[in-house]
């Protein structure tokens, strides 16, 4: 039996720690005689038959620093694995390895620099203070809803006048980069309601008041996920030119119609405007929800300690980049003509990303920690059947359930999400403090 490693720690800036490994004599002095052993059964030598040239022979033919560097192949990818099992350390990355010694009849010396997960030190739950928001859900707010759902009923009529809010403008499209115009966004004859919610912002400032024949020019900011590349990130002229205008005018809303937009559901104006304004509260409840998690998360974030290894942040970004790869494949694109249109290389979108994806690896490991304190990870079998559950909700997944299950990034991604469901309902609950 081969005796045992000796190996000392110490832990290191940046979510590191050093490991010093001792490796006996004894297991050196074997993995010399197997290195040989193997080197010999495959030698070829004039003179002698393959693999029956003598071991002293094969040794001379190749050198002893080619027999070292066999050897430390051989040897030191077992050494760290056992050294990292001996001390319980799970690396996120190959540990970075430096042969110190290493000489027949003599124990060896390694020194190895792994990353691991950083430590968390989670703020006091306790003090975390995010109060409900009341919703609030207006008379216009319901008028406003009523008047959306009678929108695809509305009576368009051709009128001779200049544009207003509320009007259908039939108009001629261009947008404008860097002083070329991008033909893939022309529009001719386009029909476009003026109302918030369906126009740009900056085109429903411009357009009202536009006589026929017209054109208004309006300065917009594309986002850097805008669909197409060659806009995405960029600053452009947006110019319309109305051809056309048309009034739009609402039916009134009686009992026939309320019971017509409920799809039966209600009698009456009423009923049919109560019931309005139960889903807006609905709707507004939600959102209150998801503004009071994001708070409480961001009170706990900003309340704890962590320090983010760069290796994990890479690890992220590489991620990130492989799948916005594999989108842009799905649409016939390619990455690297995608970045060209954004005007960027890979290094610069990553320089970019870095903070982002920092932050968000940041809130990962303190909702994680959390998790861990409060006895909310998932196990196996809850991480599989809240897959199911999720899946089988999503008309795009539905029929990948099977193939979800046998992914292990899906099945990590689903678990994640399970996890972080639990803590933002502990958190939020105000059941929870830091283990």
């Amino acid at each position: 039996m081969a005796s045992p490693l000796s190996v000392s720690t110490e832990k290191l800036p940046k979510s590191q720690v050093g490991m010093t490994i001792e490796v006996p004599a004894e297991t050196v002095d074997a993995t010399y005689d197997r290195v040989l052993n193997r080197l010999t059964s495959r030698a070829k030598i004039e003179g002698f038959r393959p693999g029956r040239a003598p071991r002293s022979l094969v040794e001379a033919r190749i050198g002893p620093a080619v027999l070292r560097e066999e050897v430390v192949e051989t040897m030191v990818p077992e050494v760290v694995r056992q050294a990292l099992n001996e001390k319980s350390l799970d690396p996120i990355e190959n540990p970075d390895v430096e042969v110190l010694e290493l000489e027949r009849g003599r124990p060896a010396r390694l020194k190895a620099t792994v990353t691991v997960m950083p430590e968390v030190r989670l703020g006091d739950v306790s003090k975390i203070d995010v109060p409900e928001q009341p919703i609030e859900v207006t008379e216009e707010m319901v008028e406003r809803r009523l008047e959306d759902l009678r929108q695809p009923l509305a009576e368009i009529t051709p009128v001779e006048r200049d544009a207003r809010l509320g009007d259908v403008v039939v108009i001629d499209v261009e947008v404008e980069v860097d002083g070329a115009i991008v033909d893939s966004e022309t529009r001719k004859a386009m029909e476009a309601d003026l109302r918030d919610g369906v126009l740009l912002p900056e085109l429903l400032a411009v357009i009202p008041g536009a006589k026929v024949a017209e054109t208004r020019a309006a300065a917009v900011k594309f986002p850097d996920t805008y669909s197409e590349p060659q806009l995405a990130g960029k600053e452009a002229t947006i110019k319309v030119t109305v051809q056309g205008v048309k009034e739009k005018v609402l039916p009134p809303l009686d009992d026939a119609l309320a019971k017509q937009l409920s799809n039966g559901a209600q009698e009456t104006v009423e009923s049919f405007r109560a019931s309005t304004r139960v889903a807006l509260e609905e709707s507004a409840r939600e959102v209150a929800k998801m503004d009071r998690e994001q708070a409480v998360v961001k009170a706990l974030v900003d309340a704890s300690s962590v320090e983010v290894p760069v290796a994990l942040v890479d690890r992220e970004l590489t991620s990130q980049l492989e799948s916005m790869e594999r989108s842009l494949n799905r649409q016939g694109l390619r990455l690297d003509r995608y970045l060209e249109y954004l005007g960027k290389t890979v290094d610069q979108w990553v320089a970019e990303e870095r903070p982002d994806a920092e932050a968000r690896l940041k809130v990962d490991l303190v909702l994680g920690e959390y998790a861990k304190q409060n006895q909310l990870e998932p196990t196996d079998e809850e991480a599989m059947q809240f897959l199911e559950d999720q899946a089988g909700q999503d008309d795009e997944l539905k029929d990948q359930v099977d193939e979800l299950k046998q992914s292990q990034s899906a099945r990590r991604y689903f678990a994640s999400r399970l996890r972080r469901r639990r803590v933002l309902d502990r958190l939020t609950e105000g059941r929870g403090a830091s283990a």
